[in-house]
């Protein structure tokens, strides 16, 4: 008697316990649509501030891409406009906004790329497009058109504004 009791008892526990939640509204935890959406918009306005700030240091006469991508062609090179699937080789150094040179073909010898393939900053990847081989540009890119909030888990920190000055481009 005294089981049978005990095993109601808890048979009564468990079904009203998990009953207990029903019609309880879950609070997730962190911020919504709305919240990334602000902070978004902060980073990028922040991203744009930095850039036009180096761009008066140094004099530039650069052009802002409806993307975002700054850029100044500095030679826009023979022949025709690169385009998907175009193997590209570069020289280019890479350098964040403080003159910190992170990549350059000097040290590592030329960039090989696939126009229009992942694996590509998007920024570079929509550059290239504005040259012909043996173009060269200078093209700033907001962190979200480089390595975002990550980096590239080496040289170039979360957030990271890069500046690519592309030398020299062939088409392979």
């Amino acid at each position: 008697m005294i089981i049978r009791s005990l095993i109601i008892s808890l048979l009564s526990l468990v079904i009203f316990s998990c009953n207990s939640d029903q019609g309880k509204i879950i609070e997730k935890s962190g911020p919504g649509k709305k919240e990334m959406s602000d902070l978004n918009r902060y980073f990028v306005q922040k991203d744009r501030e930095r850039i036009e700030s180096y761009i008066g240091r140094k004099k530039l006469k650069m052009t802002e891409s409806p993307t975002g991508l700054w850029y100044a062609i500095l030679s826009e090179g023979n022949g025709d406009y690169f385009t998907d699937n175009d193997k590209v080789i570069l020289e280019y150094e890479v350098a964040l906004l403080d003159g910190t040179s992170c990549y350059s073909s000097k040290e590592h010898g030329p960039k090989e790329v696939i126009i229009g393939k992942s694996g590509m900053e998007a920024g570079l990847n929509q550059g290239l497009r504005m040259l012909k081989p043996g173009g060269e540009a200078i093209f700033i890119m907001p962190s979200f058109m480089a390595f975002g909030f990550t980096g590239d888990g080496n040289k170039i920190p979360a957030r990271a504004v890069i500046v690519y000055n592309i030398t020299n481009t062939q088409k392979n």
